[in-house]
């Protein structure tokens, strides 16, 4: 089993290979960027550059997984049209990976509580609790959108060693470690390892795949979890004009 594994959800854009046989696991090719270049202009020709350099035929792909929300609008946007194409053309199916799960799978095989979180702007943050009984990975609580605050409380109920990863790290992490779980035992992942990777999204979509977790190319949709902020800023226009008595 071969397949193709794409994340556009956040600001690194990643693309991998990983295979399965005869009970083995391996990433073929794993290609990350994180630079100040839109994902519109890096995830195709790191992929071109992938297929060259592995002389793979995407034809021989089982199936293609993309991280499929929550993270950046625009980036989902991308990866999410990027993985349909590929679909629909490939006549191949589509691995729906949630964004944190993904990100989560970083960190396979830890015995702390993992906490993925990214930077969900105006005070809040995307995040899920997860935890790995061996190599697999159980939800304690699914993604969300909530504020640190909130988050904070969640996991200090489990009464357990915590560690967080994600690009919402570097904007939380003063709040986390001096007023929020102060004192209490959190850690945070190498730098290495705390931004996503196509190669465990890849990983994780093995599992999914032998679970019958696939969907077609043309039923595939981002999970964007909340409206995006043009979005938001439209229906407030809307409800100030349907308000007689707003200035």
């Amino acid at each position: 089993m071969r397949i193709l594994a794409l994340d556009s959800s956040g600001l690194v854009a990643t693309v991998a290979i990983v295979e399965e046989a005869a009970g083995n696991e391996q990433t073929i090719a794993e290609y990350t960027l994180n630079y100040k270049k839109t994902h519109s202009q890096t995830l195709l020709p790191m992929l071109d550059e992938i297929v060259k350099m592995t002389e793979l035929d995407l034809n021989e792909i089982d199936a293609i997984a993309a991280a499929a929300g929550p993270g950046s609008f625009t980036g989902l946007r991308i990866g999410s049209a990027t993985a349909k194409g590929l679909g629909l053309a490939l006549n191949k199916p589509l691995i729906h990976i949630p964004t944190l799960e993904g990100l989560a799978y970083n960190l396979c095989g830890t015995e702390k509580v993992v906490c993925p979180i990214l930077d969900a702007r105006r005070g809040q943050a995307y995040a899920g609790i997860y935890e790995f009984n061996g190599d697999r990975l159980s939800v304690l609580e699914d993604q969300m959108a909530v504020s640190i605050e909130e988050l904070g409380e969640r996991l200090l109920s489990y009464g357990r060693k915590v560690i967080f990863l994600g690009d919402g790290v570097p904007v939380f992490r003063e709040a986390l470690t001096e007023k929020i779980m102060a004192g209490c035992d959190i850690s945070f992942a190498p730098a290495n390892l705390n931004r996503q990777r196509a190669a465990s999204v890849g990983a994780l979509a093995l599992r999914y795949y032998r679970e019958g977790k696939i969907e077609s190319a043309a039923d595939h949709k981002p999970d964007y979890l909340r409206a995006s902020q043009a979005e938001r800023e439209r229906q407030e226009k809307e409800e100030k004009k349907d308000d007689p008595f707003s200035v």
